[in-house]
């Protein structure tokens, strides 16, 4: 009797990648057929409301390879929401996910299934250098170190989501039921038993990245809700002592203005009130980013609607 062989699930997020996904299908399906060849597998393409020819150019790679599938979503779903629900729909008894422009380097899928052939649940691709503009590899660098001291849950320092996910882990995905999940902190949080290993980033092959600073402050500010509380806890902290240390001032002055040593006047009120005014909206500002995570959780919305599917009805390998 013939062993079933088992299967690979590469996911690949796309929106306006109409360069990209025509030879990245194309590295995926030489490395794996050149260097796992003992191994079955599938290509899922979720893309995110494209407004080029991409979809026109998934839909050619699908009628040409049964084992490429794809996933076109009704409008644009962000960031999140499209990767995790793409990889909520692999079939394979692991997934990697895989940027559609390159920078996650094709030829480390044979060392994330060595490592995941070792017995490790979840394999993470550690970009210990990259190409990337050095400001925003600075600033990247600043916050992963932030939020590692201050989350209640540790962080995997630049960590994007590449990697290789076990199907149990893919099960656990699929039954959390979270409207806006941050997969880079729900690994580690879940607690599954995960490898490192180090690669450079590339630069992107082609197109214009979607990423920007404010797509990098939308990450920043998801993980900063979701699992840490040091902010509100500083602020909560901060305004116990202005109000203590403004009851004692207040109190001194009082006491030198009876006893005719000081005469206070109002100038002095202009820095304080600015101050305090500005410490108040910066205040508000963070309460209403926990706000807005809270308000996307309780909603329940799906993590996106599907418009079409290709080729899921096929068998893997037909």
């Amino acid at each position: 009797m013939e062993t079933k062989r088992k299967c690979i699930s590469i996911m690949v997020p796309t929106y306006n990648e109409e360069e990209n996904v025509i030879p990245l299908c194309a590295a995926i399906v030489a490395e794996l057929e050149g260097s796992l060849p003992q191994y079955d597998y599938e290509i899922v393409f979720i893309d995110n409301c494209s407004t080029d020819t991409t979809r026109e150019k998934l839909r050619a790679l699908c009628a040409e390879n049964p084992r490429v599938r794809a996933i076109f979503n009704a409008r644009n779903f962000g960031q999140f929401n499209s990767p995790y629900h793409g990889i909520c729909q692999t079939k394979g008894d692991c997934t990697i996910p895989v940027c559609a422009d390159f920078q996650d380097p094709i030829e480390m899928i044979p060392r994330l299934v060595a490592k995941w052939e070792e017995g490790y649940k979840i394999v993470c691709a550690i970009k210990t250098t990259s190409k990337e503009n050095k400001l925003v590899r600075f600033l990247r660098t600043c916050y992963y170190k932030m939020i590692r001291k201050m989350s209640t849950v540790e962080q995997i320092e630049h960590f994007t989501g590449f990697g290789l996910y076990d199907r149990s882990f893919v099960e656990v995905l699929r039954g959390l039921d979270d409207p806006s999940p941050f997969i880079r902190g729900i690994i580690a949080e879940i607690g599954f038993g995960r490898v490192e290993i180090p690669y450079e980033q590339a630069k992107r092959r082609a197109g214009k990245t979607h990423n920007n600073y404010k797509t990098l402050y939308d990450a920043a500010m998801l993980s900063f809700t979701t699992y840490t509380k040091t902010p509100i806890r500083f602020f909560t902290g901060l305004g116990c002592f202005l109000g203590g240390a403004s009851f004692l001032g207040g109190a001194a002055m009082l006491v030198l203005k009876l006893l005719g040593i000081f005469e206070p006047g109002f100038w002095w009120l202009v820095p304080i009130m600015t101050l305090l005014a500005s410490l108040q909206l910066v205040a508000v500002g963070i309460l209403g980013e926990y706000v807005l995570t809270l308000r996307s959780k309780l909603m329940k919305r799906p993590l996106v609607i599907e418009q079409e599917r290709i080729n899921f009805e096929e068998k893997d390998g037909e």
